[in-house]
């Protein structure tokens, strides 16, 4: 049997990372630890967790951008929330350098440590990908909407050749934040342009580019070339097997050879593991990913632990491949965080952790208002059906009850009073007079 270590101390936990799994796994251990037997951290640069499944209904306008954001401190009142960016690690001193926002950096030390840090987009090396928003935080949906908005407005006061450019958008990766984007962004240019007494929704252009040979890969075919049809009805254009060659200056050149000016053009072209994981000299996959057991412990590296998109974990629901690993989604990060958190305090206790093992559940995307597609445990939904599931699962994973309650206030206003069609845009600037008086 397990000799149990005694300790003078509680044992320093270091969560790096406030998203799905940093969130979920700090949540579950300062519900599980014992009064004296560890104090958990979590280091991330915002203060908050943005459930980002609904960032596309933020970008749609069906849904408040504050009640997609999991404020942390409120949610981990048992734990210590630090903002700020680690920026190093030093695991042989099981030191973490942090550099917040505001002030100098400064060393943080730890017993354990939990690598939670996530993606990052994934920069692509074409002329222009650049000046074109991404779609990873609820700024970036904000933004979004409000430069789409913005769009129409300049649809209305201009020139024929303008307006072809303004009412053009381009969404770069047919992935679910691809998809799902474009569909709600859609739905909410074509309410918007009722305000507009000059654009037509016949005039709105949108072109989805995508490097494989099928939108939704995470799906089975049939559900990805169900979703291509319906977008392909609403006078999507499609590209299969294309990519983006430049986007300088919104104007767009395909591999195709087609050439087109864009108003809009939006990256949402996949991730990458964190950095911070290889610069700190823990052991990494080919692609960055931290390699770790079925149990989410980090391979070759004692008291590190790791799950998530930034962690290579072997999925054992699939004993015919050896080498297959979990895929990077939101249900998985989830899960895995528990187990990792469940590892954590028995490791801590003498007891032996267990390994991770989890079945996909399947997999759901929303299509604009009324429109989806899902695959469940083996059944296949499609349309009305496959929206409903769609919203309800993702709003059972909302982790408080205050913020499940707004979004349905969200929805159900919505659906009587329209979409919020407001641009912020001006609102990002002083005020003209503000400037005179300040000066």
């Amino acid at each position: 049997m397990k000799t149990i270590e005694r300790r003078t101390r509680p044992v320093q936990i270091l969560v790096v990372g406030g998203g799905y799994v940093g969130l979920q796994a700090a949540r579950r251990l300062q519900q599980r630890l014992l009064r004296g037997e560890g104090v958990v951290t979590v280091v991330d640069p915002q203060p908050n967790s943005v459930y980002q499944p609904f960032l596309a209904e933020v970008a749609g306008g069906a849904l408040d951008p504050r009640h997609v954001v999991v404020p942390l401190r409120k949610v981990l009142r048992r734990s210590r929330v630090l903002t700020g960016r680690v920026t190093g690690i030093d695991h042989d001193r099981k030191v973490a350098t942090v550099t917040p926002a505001d002030g100098p950096p400064f060393t943080l030390g730890y017993d354990v440590l939990v690598m939670a840090a996530g993606a990052v987009a994934r920069t692509l090396p074409v002329p222009g990908a650049e000046s074109g928003p991404g779609f990873r935080s609820v700024d970036d949906a904000v933004l979004l909407r409000d430069h789409v908005l913005s769009r129409l407005d300049l649809a209305a006061r201009t020139d024929a050749r303008a307006r072809r450019r303004a009412l053009t958008f381009v969404f770069v990766g047919g992935g679910f934040a691809g998809v799902e984007a474009l569909a709600e962004v859609e739905d909410l240019a074509r309410e918007a342009l009722r305000l507009h007494p000059g654009p037509s929704g016949r005039e709105l252009r949108w072109v989805l580019v995508e490097a494989t040979d099928r939108i939704l890969p995470e799906m089975r075919p049939e559900q990805s070339g169900y979703t291509l049809e319906r977008l392909r009805r609403r006078g999507v254009d499609v590209r299969l097997g294309t990519t983006v060659r430049s986007a300088r200056d919104g104007h767009v050149v395909l591999s195709d050879g087609t050439e087109l000016d864009a108003g809009t053009v939006v990256w949402t072209a996949g991730i990458r593991p964190s950095p911070l994981a290889t610069d700190s000299r823990l052991p990494v996959d080919d692609r960055g990913r931290l390699v770790c057991g079925a149990d989410l412990r980090v391979r070759g590296v004692k008291d590190v632990w790791a799950a998530g998109d930034g962690a290579a974990v072997p999925d054992l629901s699939r004993p015919d491949d050896p080498d297959a690993l979990c895929a990077a989604t939101a249900q998985h990060a989830v899960r895995q965080a528990r187990r990792l958190a469940d590892n954590i305090i028995a490791e801590l206790r003498g007891r032996t952790p267990r390994p991770y093992r989890h079945r996909d559940a399947g997999s759901l995307a929303g299509l604009g208002h009324h429109r989806g597609v899902a695959e469940v445990y083996g059944l296949r939904l499609r349309g009305l059906p496959a929206w409903l599931l769609h919203r309800v699962y993702h709003l059972m994973q909302v982790p408080t009850l205050s913020l499940r309650s707004r979004i349905a206030a969200d929805w159900a206003v919505a659906a009587v009073l329209g979409r919020d069609v407001v641009s912020l845009v001006p609102a990002r600037r002083p005020d003209p007079g503000w400037e005179q008086v300040a000066a």
